[in-house]
């Protein structure tokens, strides 16, 4: 039961993902990252990281996608026209992906994490075994969220910056 639930939570997680990288609409993108988080916490959720999900609901996905929404709606934006790629966002791109690889790779060269807690203990017992869980088990999944939420970010601000001759065609 656990494997469908984390297949189906990786699926729609996976889908709102694309959903948020190949949407035309900014405000369907946000939404769709909305629904991103939401599964991520699902995720969370099944890890037994209740405190981590609730956290990811309560500041990046009501606060951080409410902004982005607000900036997007107060910006009047449009949907823009299909992707071309230039040399230089080609290049960044092949360089995200071999930092990507190689990170995985090191992680699955490396091995498990260390155990856990002292046995008896729940994590959620004390505030400094939830911190040794929170560096060590969940330190991933918490980087890899701070790392997309600073890609839209950049995203927002590469969609909201203004095309020197756009205006004059209003």
């Amino acid at each position: 039961m656990e494997q469908i639930a984390f297949t189906c939570l990786s699926v729609f997680t996976l889908g709102c993902a694309l959903g948020v990288v190949f949407g035309k609409n900014a405000v369907n993108g946000a939404m769709c990252l909305l629904l991103c988080l939401a599964g991520i916490a699902g995720l969370f959720v099944q890890l037994h990281a209740y405190l981590l999900a609730f956290i990811l609901v309560w500041i990046y996905a009501g606060a951080v996608v409410a902004l982005f929404l607000f900036i997007i709606m107060l910006l009047d934006m449009k949907g823009g026209q299909a992707w071309r790629f230039r040399g230089i966002q080609t290049f960044a791109g092949l360089v995200t992906g071999a930092l990507l690889i190689a990170g995985l790779n090191l992680l699955a060269a490396r091995g498990q994490v260390p155990s856990g807690p002292p046995v008896g203990h729940g994590v959620g017992s004390s505030l400094k075994l939830y911190a040794y869980q929170l560096f060590t088990t969940y330190l991933l999944p918490v980087e890899v969220m701070g790392f997309l939420l600073l890609i839209a970010m950049l995203g927002v601000i590469v969609l909201s910056r203004r095309i020197p001759g756009e205006e004059q065609a209003r």
